[in-house]
């Protein structure tokens, strides 16, 4: 069996001159590989090829059979590493929390420990009949923030 930790190696160095970062890595008990890269500009096809003749460079089809399938993270899907947040600051996002929440707004700040998300809400402005619409801080501890996504807008 192929072990994650000499895949992992083989991707890290791939990646050290480039802006591209691992967002995911798994490795089967069949050797069945799946690697997902991002890069803040998108992925592209070309990268993938290359990163996909890196790797198989490197391991040895005589020793181990595998199967391979070198991807990006996708538009849409759940953020996996921090840096995806990060690439994703000022943008829209949707934020499922720990105890059931939806929450959608404009991403404003993300790190280890939390991430800041600024929600349209209708306040009550002083000197204003009606309530008006407002761009809210909202703080979440990484530890209550189940997954999170960037919003497509189509406008």
């Amino acid at each position: 069996m192929i072990e994650k930790a000499i895949v992992k190696a083989i991707v890290d160095e791939w990646l050290a001159d480039k802006d591209y970062f691992l967002t995911d890595l798994t490795v089967s008990n069949d050797d069945s590989i799946v690697v997902e890269i991002d890069n803040a500009d998108g992925v592209w096809i070309e990268d993938c090829v290359q990163l996909s003749r890196f790797i198989e460079d490197h391991l040895s089809r005589d020793e181990e059979d595998y199967e391979l399938e070198v991807g990006s993270a996708g538009l849409g899907q759940p953020f996996k590493v921090l840096r995806q947040w990060q690439n994703h600051i000022g943008k829209q996002v949707e934020v499922d929390t720990a105890d059931g929440r939806r929450l959608k707004g404009t991403l404003a700040e993300a790190d280890e420990q939390h991430i800041q998300l600024l929600i349209p809400t209708k306040v009550q402005v002083e000197g204003r009949k009606r309530p008006q619409l407002q761009d809210v801080p909202t703080d979440l501890p990484m530890s209550e923030v189940r997954s999170g996504r960037y919003i497509f807008d189509f406008k």
